[in-house]
């Protein structure tokens, strides 16, 4: 008899079920917060495309570069990151107008497409309907990948093309090779285009995998990566032209940041996506095949062969990450934490067979340990930031023609407003901020290029020429990051208001 798990219309209404919370989780109050930073830069890249066609760093009034202005060509044609992201967001924009929440909708459905993704890729990966709704149902509570994808940046569409890739390859192994193959390229072009580390880790993955237990299509699988290569070969081109690969020599030269680094990208696997309490699952699954079995580990060389996959994967992501990232950013583990979930979902399921109860503590636990109540707060409640304050504060009392001065903070400025805004990360020149209109020293610095800023305002510009207004929102560091250790979940009420200084003679 079929199990109920397997029926069409359960499998219907689950993934109704899993639309309609998707729609609530993602797309909720998605405007309400102010764009920051980083956010703030990718919108302004990808409203550049209106104008120019291509992503420009300079819109003919404020630059958006936070690298020094190393992140353009002298022509102001952006090289620091691929184009598919500004493409998207930008015909979203074209569409729908500019708005922030518009900014954020593409990798909003990116991150719903992920979702429904994982679902279809564990059914190819395992067989097992079961193990599909637990891993598409994890992948939706998760509450740092949902803050990833409800912000206007890459992460979503890089975890969506390395899911598929993944998914493509699964099918090629399968025997469902044509409509596969094309899938396969698709993916890793699209990849490449979004995140380059993030291709040549999945192209790494699929190669060694074939390598390790499918020599027999490995030239079918290396005629995919060539075709994928050729594909890029003209944009590589261009990009080593313009200056791109000397900017990052220095980055994938910090051999000695790779072990510190490997070492904080687990730590916060393990504090954010995978528990690792997870690994007493697998302890206890492994004792119960011994007593039952006669053996601790199965024996289906299928089961390893995909399991290794994705064992593989993690391993080549984090070994990439810890020889190119010059800090362990959250947001570069975010094609693992699908993956992560699809090895719980395992874990879960393996545990219901030891016993359904024991397969519920484990769900329970990892939903109530999560801060998905403190994220279902946040998206039915108002926001208050630092940036909403001082965009407010501007657009009601200064004008178009004002010079404004921000030590950090300068691109979302250059988003809700049309005033010149100097400082930030763009390295350029000070001299117009002796006559600024409006000064913004935050409180906390993030680095040493803010800082720099701090010390040549508060020597080339004179206290009494300005006078002091407080408003009423928090100082902190940004509006609002996309990190979990970073994130806010409510308006902060306990620190030092932001201050604005205003030019009054």
């Amino acid at each position: 008899m079929k199990k109920v798990v397997d029926e069409p219309l359960v499998e219907s209404l689950f993934l109704i079920f899993i639309l309609f919370v998707s729609f609530f989780l993602f797309f909720f109050n998605l405007g309400n917060q102010y764009l920051w930073q980083d956010e703030a830069q990718t919108a302004l890249i990808s409203k550049t495309i209106l104008t120019y066609g291509i992503p420009h760093g300079f819109d003919g009034q404020n630059s958006f570069s936070q690298e020094l202005g190393r992140d353009y060509t002298k022509n102001y044609v952006w090289i620091w990151h691929p184009w598919l992201p500004f493409y998207v967001i930008a015909a979203f924009f074209k569409l729908l107008g500019v708005s922030t929440f518009v900014s954020r909708l593409p990798p909003a459905l990116f991150g719903i497409g992920t979702v429904f993704l994982t679902w279809h890729f564990c059914k190819a990966l395992w067989q097992s309907r079961t193990i599909a709704f637990t891993a598409a149902f994890l992948l939706l509570v998760s509450v740092p990948f949902l803050l990833l994808s409800r912000q206007c940046r890459y992460y979503s569409i890089a975890a969506f093309f390395s899911l598929l890739g993944l998914y493509a390859y699964v099918r090629i192994l399968d025997g469902k090779k044509y409509r596969a193959y094309a899938v396969f390229v698709l993916s890793a072009a699209s990849l490449f285009n979004t995140q380059y580390s993030c291709c040549i880790a999945l192209l790494s993955t699929v190669i060694l995998h074939t390598l390790f237990f499918r020599r027999q299509k490995l030239r079918e699988v290396l005629l995919l990566v060539v075709v994928t290569a050729l594909i890029n070969v003209p944009w590589i081109i261009w990009l080593l032209s313009a200056g791109r690969g000397q900017i990052n020599v220095q980055e994938f030269l910090k051999s000695g940041l790779f072990v510190p680094l490997i070492k904080t990208y687990i730590e916060r696997i393990g504090r954010y996506i995978f528990p690792f309490y997870l690994f007493l699952v697998v302890l206890l699954v492994s004792i119960c095949s011994r007593i039952r079995n006669g053996y601790f580990i199965s024996r289906d060389r299928l089961f390893w062969e995909r399991l290794l996959l994705l064992l593989l994967f993690i391993f080549i992501n984090l070994v990439i990450l810890g020889v190119i990232s010059s800090y362990p950013f959250f947001r570069y583990l975010t094609p693992l934490i699908p993956i992560f979930v699809i090895i719980t979902a395992l874990l879960v399921i393996s545990a219901a067979r030891i016993h359904p109860a024991a397969a519920a503590a484990i769900l329970a636990l990892l939903i109530f340990t999560s801060p998905l109540k403190d994220f279902l707060y946040e998206i039915t409640h108002d926001y208050d930031g630092p940036v909403e304050g001082i965009v407010k504060y501007l657009n009601k009392n200064g004008s178009r023609n004002d010079v404004v001065v921000i030590t950090y903070d300068d691109m979302p400025l250059k988003f809700y407003t049309q005033m010149r805004v100097l400082g930030g990360f763009t390295g350029e020149d000070l001299s117009p901020a002796k006559k600024a209109k409006w000064i913004i020293l935050r409180k906390h610095l993030i680095c040493l290029k803010d800082k720099e800023i701090r010390e040549y305002l508060v020597q080339n510009l004179q206290g009494e020429d300005y006078e002091e207004v407080t408003i009423d929102y928090p100082d902190i560091p940004t509006e609002n990051r996309e990190d979990p250790a970073y994130h806010y979940y409510r308006t902060v009420v306990d620190e030092k208001k932001v201050t604005i200084l205003k030019r009054i003679r």
